[in-house]
């Protein structure tokens, strides 16, 4: 069963910039994602999507709120995806997870665990 694994959350300033990385604990990315995504959660919110990137063709997609300043992408030779945040914000403070689109499925089915990114003003 594939797992992913979130990484590179942290504490910082507003205007800083952080990376959040994904990797599969088994498995290849290309071999079983139609679509890799970035979510996330701030405390008393619903979830929200992020950024979304399909694996096939690499067609990428953002929420509006992160328009112009994260960006997705993927590194194939090392089975990981990104995400790279710039001019953080306070309202941007919220745990980010990372989820898998399966083969087959329609929606987001497998999940990380989440990383915690919070920013100070």
């Amino acid at each position: 069963q594939v797992k992913l694994v979130e990484s590179g959350g942290g504490l910082v300033q507003a205007g800083d910039s952080l990376r959040l990385s994904c990797a599969p604990s088994g498995g290849t990315f290309k071999n079983y994602a139609v679509a890799m995504g970035w979510f996330r959660q701030a405390t008393g919110k619903e979830r929200e999507f992020v950024a979304s990137l399909r694996w096939a063709d690499g067609n990428i997609g953002y929420g509006d709120s992160v328009k112009d300043r994260f960006a997705i992408s993927r590194d194939i030779g090392e089975n990981a995806l990104y995400l790279q945040m710039n001019m953080l914000r306070p309202e941007d403070t919220a745990v980010y997870y990372c989820a898998a689109q399966l083969l087959g499925a329609d929606s987001y089915g497998v999940w990380g665990q989440g990383t915690q990114v919070t920013v100070s003003s």
